[in-house]
């Protein structure tokens, strides 16, 4: 079973069906249903190993908490759901093998997951071919529901655009308009650079240099000293995952942060857990946050999640995961069928509810290109941060203020006739 999903998940009985890693775990009904039962199957692919691992199994424990609500409500059509897990390696050609042969061989009715962006891509294009309803759950790249939108696919996580549009003005007006980057060199990367340069033009701001990092990249000395030299106001990392702990902990070797500031669009939980001390700084975004005093239910999912992580609070990522299985089960429920098409239409312009959304506001797929519409929490790391209150949100702000529209995203949403 993948080591993200085993810290205590109570009442849950586990089938491995191989004991080889990117062999799939089937996550069990947690209730009794009649052995005449047919299973509705969600097939998750997400990141298991490498990079993202940790990103993946949180979306994993996520989606497997919203299977096991779905259940004790009374399934899917009044059906067992099952969630079977596989391993995209965070890599597009894996990812779509693992998808066939959860289509070929498990007979999934729905897909979800993805960290990658070019996962994204490339599960959305196979989710049209083969009729399939597909939520990216956690890719970001603007294209997945702007100029490369495709009817089956939805979207839960943010777009790069909102995620740098979240954080933008802060860093611009209070560090400065001289900014360095360091992406990683694919298309979530490429996809941030773009969207905080075009906003940096826009006020009059100046991008002294960039360096692209393969993603993987453990060494980041080489990207530093340009940085270094450059001799920006602001350093912006554009990293994730463990590519993003390196990042940071290295700029403190180099003492780049006692001569500018460091900041970026994405912060996770994840990252900030997994780094030293004197590695935790920067102003960021996050896309969900666990400490949400008087905003109704989050208190009692966070409870509900850490009896089955050890403790452990729930994170952007596990918020993703949950959000996405739970919009499968409403809008099938609503289309009373599992047909991919009508399943799409009714879950285009969905509105979760607030058991669901659990943020202040609306959180809800954009009919127009499938997007969801939700939070922004832009904010700076605590000074002497502790596991689990270690991000102060500055602000919470709405989508639909700082979203780009679908039309300017370049979404020309068509269903086949």
């Amino acid at each position: 079973m993948n080591r993200y999903m085993t810290s205590p998940i109570s009442r849950r009985s586990v089938l491995k069906t191989g004991a080889a890693v990117g062999l799939s775990t089937i996550i069990m009904p947690e209730i009794s249903w009649g052995a005449d039962e047919t299973p509705v199957k969600i097939g998750a692919i997400d990141p298991q190993t490498g990079t993202y691992a940790a990103l993946g199994g949180n979306q994993l424990r996520g989606a497997s908490m919203a299977v096991d609500e779905i259940n004790k409500k009374g399934g899917i059509l009044g059906r067992p759901v099952q969630l079977i897990a596989e391993d995209s390696q965070g890599l597009p050609g894996p990812a779509v093998s693992k998808a066939q042969k959860l289509v070929d061989q498990q007979k999934v009715d729905f897909l979800i997951g993805s960290v990658s962006s070019a996962v994204s891509e490339s599960l959305s294009q196979f989710a049209e071919q083969n009729n399939k309803l597909f939520i990216d759950s956690g890719g970001h790249a603007d294209d997945v529901t702007g100029s490369k939108c495709r009817w089956p696919t939805f979207r839960t996580c943010s777009t790069t655009w909102m995620l740098t549009a979240g954080d933008f003005q802060t860093l611009f007006d209070k560090f400065g308009k001289k900014w360095f980057f360091i992406t990683p060199d694919y298309s979530f990367g490429h996809a941030l650079q773009t969207d905080y340069e075009a906003q940096l033009k826009k006020a009059g701001g100046q991008s002294v240099g960039n360096a692209l990092a393969p993603l993987g990249t453990t060494d980041f000395s080489s990207y530093l000293i340009r940085a270094q030299a450059a001799n920006p106001d602001v350093l912006i990392c554009l990293q994730a995952g463990n590519d993003l702990v390196n990042l940071l902990k290295q700029a403190v070797q180099f003492g780049l942060d006692k001569k500018m500031t460091v900041g970026g669009a994405m912060q996770e939980l994840e990252v900030l857990e997994a780094l030293p001390p004197s590695a935790l700084m920067g102003w960021w975004t996050f896309e969900w946050y666990w400490d949400q005093p008087n905003v109704p239910h989050v208190k009692e999912f966070v409870e509900a999640y850490k009896q089955r992580a050890g403790g452990k609070v729930p994170t952007a990522r596990s918020w993703f995961g949950y959000a996405s299985a739970h919009a499968i089960a409403l809008a099938a429920n609503e289309a009373k069928s599992l047909d991919a098409m009508k399943v799409s239409k009714a879950l285009a312009g969905l509105e979760l509810p607030p058991e669901v959304a659990l943020q202040p506001g609306k959180a809800t797929y954009r009919a127009d290109d499938h997007q969801m519409i939700a939070n922004m929490f832009p904010g700076y790391v605590k000074k002497d941060a502790k596991y689990p209150d270690m991000f102060q949100v500055a602000d919470v702000v709405p989508g639909e203020k700082i979203a780009l529209s679908p039309a300017e995203a370049g979404c020309k949403m068509s269903y086949p006739s």
